[in-house]
């Protein structure tokens, strides 16, 4: 096998990686901020806050901080 087959083929490996890494990014939970991992989480719950979101929300208080980290529990938060 010549040389320029050899590269031909490693582009072509690495093309077909990228995609499967695209593929698999696309199927990231929205909830969850860029970086957040969904390894060890079986039911997908992001982490309570704003850090753990995708978008920051223009007002956040403590009562919707103690109403995201109640989620999902079926009491409401204290604060009410």
């Amino acid at each position: 096998m010549s040389l320029l087959q050899w590269a031909a083929m490693g582009a072509a490996g690495y093309v077909i990686y990228r995609a499967v890494q695209k593929r698999e990014a696309e199927h990231a939970p929205a909830a969850f901020a860029d970086g957040e991992e969904t390894g060890g989480n079986f039911a997908n719950i992001r982490s309570a806050g704003t850090e753990g979101m995708r978008s920051n929300p223009k007002h956040w208080d403590k009562v919707d901080q103690a109403a995201d980290e109640s989620f999902p529990a079926s009491d409401p938060p204290s604060t009410y």
